[in-house]
């Protein structure tokens, strides 16, 4: 996984990328399309046409660093092209990274009231 400090912003980059690109083509997307700077420190967050890759960039203050992943199955949940770019959590992008559904995750597990919420009292 990558290591994301706990101030880092995960930029998406709605729509499709040319996934020929490297880090010179992914860093100028991420300036010019983006509004953002990669050398900021922030990831940034590219899927190819067929949506299986993905590619990440981000600045670890002494170069940059390039991820990519391909999915043997599936597809990576992406935002409309309508939306420019979307800010996730680092949770998020993880969830991501495994092919799952990062929008509206299901929580497993709700507390029904507050206090104890033991299900066996103390004896």
């Amino acid at each position: 996984m990558i290591p994301v400090p706990a101030n880092t912003k995960v930029w998406l980059a709605a729509g499709v990328t040319d996934m020929r690109k490297a880090f010179n083509g992914l860093s100028a997307l991420a300036e010019g399309v983006l509004a953002e700077d990669p050398f900021s420190g922030h990831l940034f967050v590219f899927r190819g046409r067929r949506g299986d890759l993905i590619k990440v960039i981000w600045w670890d203050g002494q170069g940059a660093c390039l991820f990519s992943k391909r999915l043997e199955k599936g597809r990576f949940v992406w935002p409309s092209p309508a939306d420019g770019k979307v800010s996730v959590t680092s949770a998020q992008l993880a969830m991501l990274l495994e092919g799952i559904d990062w929008r509206m995750p299901k929580r497993t597990w709700q507390p029904l009231t507050t206090g104890n919420l033991s299900t066996n009292p103390a004896p």
